[in-house]
């Protein structure tokens, strides 16, 4: 915080008057809204990812010199983990159209909202890829087999897999392989936004639309993204409305680009169509069966209903549809989570050596807190541990620590899951530093609160050059 603030000042000459957090963001982003003393608001955003970070700036910069509806980056920090860039206001178009997606029923003003942003998304695919430097899009520069396979196969292992239906490894495969290979051969030298959907949509004034969250945006075909709109399971959208959209799209999109028959245009549209909605439904299986979030498991019937009217009539695909007509009835089961993991989370000093691990397992994860800042360098702190608040502030303000933390939980999180989905029983992380005093036992006592919050696993915490022990124990489903 203390170096975004800094960032702002450098920018503006002075530091803001207010700043505060917002709700929403991304699982390695975080948000904020720092205004001036006349109310004046910007946009500031710390990113875990520097990758992912340059290929926004690097985006947002691109899409701006042509004029595209985008927010301005003002300012960027120089290692690129920080950045200010303009506000777009709080509206987005998922809150604008709510009262058609709840009552099934869009009416004139919502339908004129998404008629524009579907005029809007042409150019940013068309002209944005003029000129773009596509290597430095993240994670892949271009959508090809690698990603369509990985897609497909996430359908099958997150929701196929939990449907409780038989299928033929081998058959899957090979219409997996039909249907990638039919995706790939339509064009696909524009910029495909990856995740064009209604809450990734700030309406400017209310009613000028302009995309934010691109990040993850690479080369690829034009019918993704406006499958991706079209078809969004929670939005809902009436096959005559899904066809009115359709219709101002090609007749926008025919300014930039000589297209097929409009026949032909709808055959390749729902193809995409088909094939985004198999990969929603693993994203749903995820989320909702192993992660247990309710809305995801809510939204899993609309989008088999999608998958049932878009089986394409097409041999190739024969198998995936005979899958496709037994999801309807298949009911689907969560994965199977195992409770008997236990966590050990340890601090230490590295002048008295790493601990033991007496599962003899192998020690699990050593994470090495002295690059961070050492508040036992100073006179105040030196006395105090990582679970004094003066240390606690010191750390937090300062920033490095929990840019450092970020990194672990994404580890922790991963592997935790995997031993839940495996069965095993012991998971150890240690966190070093100079004393074992300060930042490991911030470290260490931060991840175990967390993994306790997240995952309900029992945890016992040791801050060994403190003498200091606790048990988290395990929460009841």
């Amino acid at each position: 915080m203390e170096r975004l603030t800094a960032l702002y000042q450098q920018h503006f000459g002075a530091a803001p008057s207010q700043v505060v957090q917002l709700a929403g963001a991304g699982s390695n982003r975080a948000y904020y809204r720092l205004s001036d003393a006349s109310g004046k608001t910007v946009i500031g955003v710390v990113g875990t990812s520097i990758e992912e970070n340059r290929a926004f700036i690097y985006l947002s910069r691109h899409f701006k010199s042509k004029n595209l509806p985008v927010p301005d980056v003002l300012a960027v920090s120089d290692d690129q983990s920080r950045y200010l860039q303009t506000d777009l206001g709080e509206l987005s178009l998922y809150d604008a159209i709510r009262t058609g997606r709840e009552q099934n029923a869009y009416n004139d003003d919502e339908i004129l909202l998404l008629e524009k942003t579907i005029r809007a998304l042409p150019a940013l695919q068309f002209k944005g890829a003029e000129g773009l430097d596509w290597s430095v899009c993240y994670p892949q520069p271009a959508m090809d087999q690698t990603n369509v396979m990985f897609d497909l196969n996430y359908f099958k292992y997150c929701f196929l897999k939990l449907s409780g239906i038989d299928f033929h490894e081998m058959k899957l495969e090979e219409t997996f392989h039909a249907l990638s290979d039919d995706i790939l051969a339509l064009p696909s030298d524009t910029f495909l936004y990856r995740d064009c959907q209604a809450r990734n949509i700030m309406l400017v004034n209310g009613c000028n639309p302009y995309f934010i969250d691109y990040q993850g945006g690479r080369r690829g075909s034009f019918y993704y993204d406006l499958a991706s709109f079209l078809w969004q399971a929670s939005a809902h959208y009436s096959d005559e409305l899904r066809e009115r959209l359709a219709k101002v799209y090609y007749q926008e999109a025919q300014h930039f680009t000589t297209l097929p028959p409009y026949a032909e245009f709808q055959k390749n549209l729902r193809l995409f169509a088909f094939f985004r909605t198999l990969q929603v439904l693993g994203a749903y299986g995820f989320r909702g069966y192993h992660e247990r979030k309710q809305y995801f498991i809510q939204s899993i019937p609309a989008a088999l209903n999608n998958l049932r009217d878009l089986l394409p009539d097409n041999p190739r695909y024969a198998y995936l549809a005979e899958i496709a007509e037994k999801l309807q009835t298949a009911q689907p089961k969560p994965m199977e989570k195992h409770d008997n993991l236990v966590v050990r989370i340890f601090s230490f000093s590295y002048r008295k050596g790493i601990p033991t691990d007496e599962s003899g397992n192998g020690g699990g994860y050593v994470f090495d807190c002295r690059s961070t800042h050492n508040p036992g360098r100073y006179e105040p702190y030196k006395k105090l541990t990582g679970l004094d608040a003066e240390v606690i502030k010191f750390l937090e303000d300062d920033g490095e620590i929990t840019d450092f933390l970020a990194h672990v939980y994404a580890i922790a999180d991963h592997h935790v899951a995997r031993y839940l989905e495996r069965g095993f029983t012991d998971l150890m992380f240690s966190f070093g530093c100079t004393g074992g005093q300060h930042r490991s036992v911030y470290s260490a006592q931060h991840l175990a609160e967390h993994l306790h919050e997240k995952f309900g696993v029992e945890v016992h915490l040791v801050h060994r050059e403190r003498g200091i022990k606790q048990t988290f124990p395990q929460k009841k489903s």
